[in-house]
C-alpha cells in the first residue's frame, strides 16, 4: 500500500469522525473463562481461545501464554503497525522494520514475597529497527509520530482511567 491508496481508504472515515465525533468512541471487549482444570484462564482473541496460566517464575508450567507477555506482545503488535502505517503515509520506504519490547518484572511482589516490591512491570524498554535510506529527520519524525499513534504505547504510558467490581453470576 502507499501513501495515496492509505489516505483514500482513510479519507472517508476521517470525514465521518470530523462530522460525527461521537462516531469516534467504540468500547473494544475482551472476554475470558476460568473454567477447566489448572490455574489457567481461557481467553476469546476473535480468531481462537488463547490460555493464559502462570507464568514459570510464579509456578507455571511455560504451555500457558503469561499475561505479562501477551501485553508486551501487543505493544509489540501495536507499534509495528504503527510503524508501518506511518512510514507509509508520509512516505518512509521501510526493506524492514523490526520491534523488539522488553520489560522488567520482579515476581516477589507477584508472589507477595516483599510487600514493598512492586506488582507489574518497573520498566519497559520499546526499540526499532529499521532497514531505510531515509534521511535522519523523516526517521525522527517517523519515530515521533508512530509514538503519538500508537495505541497501546499511549494507554501504558499514560495509565487510562480503570475501574474493577464483581458480580456473581
Amino acid at each position: 500500500m502507499d501513501a495515496a491508496a492509505l489516505r483514500a481508504m482513510q479519507a472517508p472515515i476521517k470525514e465521518r469522525l470530523k462530522s460525527d465525533p461521537k462516531s469516534g468512541l467504540i468500547t473494544l471487549k475482551a472476554k475470558g473463562s476460568t473454567e477447566g482444570d489448572g490455574i489457567a484462564c481461557k481467553v476469546e482473541t476473535g480468531r481462537a481461545i488463547a490460555v493464559a496460566g502462570l507464568h514459570p517464575a510464579t509456578g507455571g508450567s511455560g504451555l500457558e501464554l503469561c499475561s505479562g507477555d501477551m501485553l508486551l506482545e501487543a505493544l509489540v503488535a501495536c507499534a509495528g503497525v504503527t510503524l508501518k502505517s506511518v512510514a507509509t503515509a508520509i512516505e518512509v520506504p521501510l526493506r524492514q522494520g523490526l520491534v523488539f519490547v522488553e520489560g522488567d518484572i520482579d515476581f516477589r511482589g507477584t508472589l507477595g514475597v516483599d510487600k514493598e516490591t512492586p506488582v507489574g512491570f518497573s520498566e519497559i524498554r520499546l526499540r526499532f529497527e529499521v532497514d531505510t535510506d531515509a534521511p535522519q529527520d523523516k526517521l525522527d519524525l517517523l519515530l515521533k509520530l508512530t509514538e503519538r499513534y500508537c495505541v497501546v504505547y499511549q494507554t501504558i504510558k499514560n495509565g487510562p482511567k480503570i475501574s474493577v467490581n464483581m458480580q456473581r453470576l
